[in-house]
Parts: structure tokens; sequence; C-alpha cells
């Protein structure tokens, strides 16, 4: 079985993001980035599958600048096989990303597309689902517990009222939810290795699609910081003030 998993690069979950002075986005400058965590997840599921002997070839693949190849290395040594970078140093929007994943699909054939449910930069949440719809795969998303039997995998999801468990037929789309799995720490020997391992570079030119974004971003800016709390003597003040001065009453 072979297994396909997108890769994000994206600021770091330990660095506090700020926003550009001129309001056009977040600033990346002399940033810390690395791969979205849920991404890393996946990485994870991947290489837990081929060591049981089920998926045969992980090949990771990101969509991004040139430095995009710094996370596809991390997946490389985390136990992926290859990995492949369409570069493109502008926006890329969730459609975007999903059609170059079609193209890449059309032309490696994986059995398994297993993605991180969201990345931690824009929360979009979307690029699994329309990857499905464009391919026409079944789906199994927010995925808590991955089992992979023949050519069907039972996915454990995490939803509003609990887990629910579906199967599916494969080849089909699994995004990773956070209680999935730990990621392993690449070892020295295994980082070594990845830098020998091969990266093919593309450009969405080359799969037919174009990444122009669809939105417009008007402005950026840091959410309103909160207020400090209030403590009432009674429930008339708490009426009084919730009328009066928050009026939302």
């Amino acid at each position: 079985m072979k297994v396909l998993v997108p890769v994000k690069r994206v600021v770091d979950y330990n660095v506090k993001v700020r926003v550009k002075s001129d309001q056009t986005g977040v600033e990346t400058a002399n940033v810390k980035m690395s791969m979205n965590p849920f991404d890393e997840i996946a990485v994870e599921e991947a290489v837990r599958l081929k060591e049981k002997g089920i998926a045969t070839e992980i090949i990771a693949v990101s969509a991004g600048p040139t430095a995009a190849q710094e996370q596809i290395r991390t997946a490389l040594a985390m136990g992926a096989d290859r990995g492949i970078l369409v570069e493109h140093d502008g926006t890329l929007e969730p459609i975007a990303v999903a059609k170059i994943l079609q193209a890449i699909v059309a032309k490696e054939s994986p059995q398994l597309v297993l993605l991180g449910k969201q990345a931690i930069d824009d929360d979009m949440n979307a690029t699994g689902q329309m990857l499905a719809a464009l391919l026409g795969w079944a789906q199994g998303t927010f995925a808590s517990k991955l089992e992979v039997a023949g050519d069907s995998a039972t996915v454990t999801r995490e939803v509003d009222g609990g887990l629910e468990t579906v199967t599916i037929k494969l080849p089909g789309i699994v995004t990773a939810d956070l209680r999935l799995n730990e990621p392993r720490y690449a070892s020295l020997p295994n980082i070594m290795k990845a830098r020998k391992k091969p990266i093919d570079v593309m450009k969405p030119a080359d799969l037919g699609v174009d990444p122009t974004p669809r939105l417009t971003v008007l402005k950026v800016e840091e959410p309103a910081k909160r207020i400090a709390g209030k403590k009432v003597a009674s429930v008339q003040e708490l009426v009084d003030k919730l009328r009066n001065e928050a009026k939302v009453i």
C-alpha cells in the first residue's frame, strides 16, 4: 500500500504570533517554522502502518516556498521514503492545495491519503474534505484511531457527542486528530539518512493547477485584549451591569 502524507510549513506552535505593522498578515520573517502538528501526527500514523507491514511506501508532499523542504526532510527523518515539493511563494488556499494533491494522486496512485485535520495557521479544516470531493473517494475525518485491513479502513472519529466509528473503502482520505498518536522524535542517524532521500520539485503549473487566491485579505489585526472580570454583590447588581454596562440584555 502506498500512502501519501501532505505536510504544511507553519509558524511553530510555541511562537507567539505577531501581526505585521501594515496589517497585511502575520510576521514570518526570522520566525521559527515547523511542520503543522496535525500533519506530524499523520506522518507518525503512516510510519506505524509501514512498521506493521501494511504500508509499503510513504510519500511526504508539501506545497509552499523552497524552505518547505525542511518540513519534508523532517517527515523523511521520521520514516517517509521520499518527498515531493510543489514550489509556490504566494498564498495557497485549501482548494488550490486540494487540486495540487489531486494531480499528485493521479500521478502516484496511492491507496491512502493521510493528512492533518487542519493547519494551525489558518484553521481552515477543509483540504482533506475538498480532496475527497475532487477524487470521489470515501473519507474518515477527525480520526482518533485508524485500523487498515485489506481494501478497507476503520476510522474512529471524534464528534461533538463523543466517538463515531466508520468503515471506508480504499482508496480513501483520512484526516488525523490530536489523539490519534504521539509523534516520535527523529533520531540523529535517521536525520542524516533523510538528507540522502529524494525530493522531487515541481511547480503548480506542471500539474495544471492555477493557485491564484479567490479571497482577498483586507486587514489582519490582533484580537481585543480581555477586560478583567468584576465581582458583584447581588443578582440585582449583576442584572444591572448586564443591562447597562455590557448591554447584552
